[in-house]
């Protein structure tokens, strides 16, 4: 059979977890790794969408700002793209509403929830399907200090990671990942401060920390 030669091009990459044959489960993710810059958007429909150049730049700068001062007092923007909303977060474990204070609630990043009309229109625009790259990728679990720091550096998102972004970079089991992490919450001056947001536990940079990330 030849091979397809158009499409989205995907990756294969293992879970943590294992299937019945004892090897991991796979998962895909598109495996193009080119960035379109805001100027390069805004030139595309400058060419191909009848705007102005530097209009959807201006846009944009126009939204975050008013979309900023309108979040301010914890409101949800919806856009066509989605809906925008600040999240919270609490500086510690609380069981009793009375013990929590306005000042251990801090800001905790933007919630973004994608719209079912952006999402159908990214799958439309998907025309021809997708294609793999032959090769699965494998990741060997790390063991040295330097690649498990360079692991959870890059596993950092808005300056917090999980057991499963960790695990994903470090290539450790679950178990492993969560052990490690959670040693990174111990000791007199912790590195990591572990909250629990829903199901998950977030694990978040100690600012004052005398941290290497």
């Amino acid at each position: 059979m030849p091979r397809k030669k158009d499409g989205m091009l995907f990756e294969l990459l293992p879970r943590p977890t294992k299937g019945d044959d004892g090897q991991p489960l796979l998962y895909p993710r598109p495996a193009i790794g080119f960035k379109y810059t805001m100027r390069a958007v805004d030139d595309f429909c400058n060419k191909y969408r009848g705007m102005s150049s530097g209009d959807l730049t201006r846009l944009f700068e126009t939204f975050l700002d008013a979309a900023s001062w309108l979040m301010r007092d914890g409101s949800r923007i919806e856009t066509p793209l989605g809906s925008f909303a600040p999240k919270l977060r609490l500086d510690g474990d609380y069981t009793d509403p009375e013990k929590v204070q306005s000042k251990n609630v801090s800001f905790a990043g933007i919630e973004f929830i994608p719209s079912q009309r952006f999402e159908q229109s990214v799958e439309e625009k998907i025309f021809h399907g997708y294609r793999k790259k032959q090769e699965v990728i494998e990741r060997h679990p790390l063991s040295d200090p330097d690649e498990l720091e360079e692991a959870l550096q890059k596993s950092m998102f808005s300056g917090f990671t999980t057991v499963q972004r960790f695990c994903y970079y470090s290539g450790l089991r679950y178990r492993s990942g969560k052990r490690f992490l959670d040693n990174l919450c111990k000791g007199e001056v912790p590195r990591l401060q572990k909250e629990k947001e829903g199901q998950t536990n977030h694990y978040r940079l100690i600012v004052d920390s005398k941290s290497k990330v």
